[in-house]
């Protein structure tokens, strides 16, 4: 059973679904040399993907190529379904500090192919995420800057403002097609800067207002 913390807080989280998004910062979609969606492009993990600081990401023999993602995670505190984007907040217990570990030579060959990245994006540790914030504690979660270091040089940076699709926006549609659930993860898509990690390094991310997620590839 998957569960996350809270922090300055006894309190824990079991897992429920984590609801991912792709092509949600537009640098990150033109790197990627892929078309801006139109609605957000979404894809599951299991609450076995999850990772807590000071873990370390397993990459699986079948894959070569391992890459990060850093994202901001939405924490849903409320169930709920056909959410308006008016109360969406209403439904959110805090933020987190995610990674979205990707194995990219198998998700590429799964595109060309037409066929689901679930093995690419769901394997066991490619959810790395830290303790969760309560959202009385984040007052701009549309404005905050979001990092990642490797190995203590930077890879990643940008600002939640920079989302191609807002949190309530996002909440109002994931809710019109999966209940939202107490315990349910957003990863809400990751900026420009995408790369490969290898055995022995360490990834340190960061999310104002919210705190650092450390964790090491294995």
């Amino acid at each position: 059973m998957a569960e996350i913390e809270f922090r300055d807080s006894p309190k824990k989280i079991r897992v429920g679904k984590i609801v991912c998004l792709g092509r949600n910062y537009a640098e990150h979609v033109r790197e990627m040399h892929a078309e801006t969606p139109e609605t957000p492009v979404l894809f599951l993990k299991p609450p076995t993907a999850i990772l807590h600081d000071g873990g370390r990401v397993v990459k699986p023999p079948i894959s070569r190529e391992l890459h990060y993602e850093v994202e901001m995670v939405v924490v849903i505190g409320k169930e709920g379904r056909h959410i308006s984007r008016e109360h969406a907040l209403n439904h959110v217990a805090g933020y987190a500090v995610g990674l979205d570990m990707t194995l990219r030579d198998l998700q590429s060959e799964a595109k060309k192919k037409g066929l689901p990245w679930s093995v690419a994006k769901g394997f066991d540790t490619s959810a790395p995420v830290s303790k969760v914030v309560e959202k009385e504690k984040v007052p701009s979660p549309q404005n905050l800057d979001l990092a990642l270091r490797v190995n203590g040089t930077l890879r990643q940076h940008s600002n939640t403002r920079n989302m191609i699709f807002g949190i309530d926006e996002i909440i109002a549609f994931i809710s019109s097609v999966f209940t939202l659930e107490e315990g349910d993860l957003i990863f809400t898509g990751t900026p420009e800067g995408v790369g490969e990690v290898v055995s022995g390094d360490q990834l340190e991310a960061e999310l104002e207002s919210v705190g650092r997620l450390s964790v090491g590839i294995a």
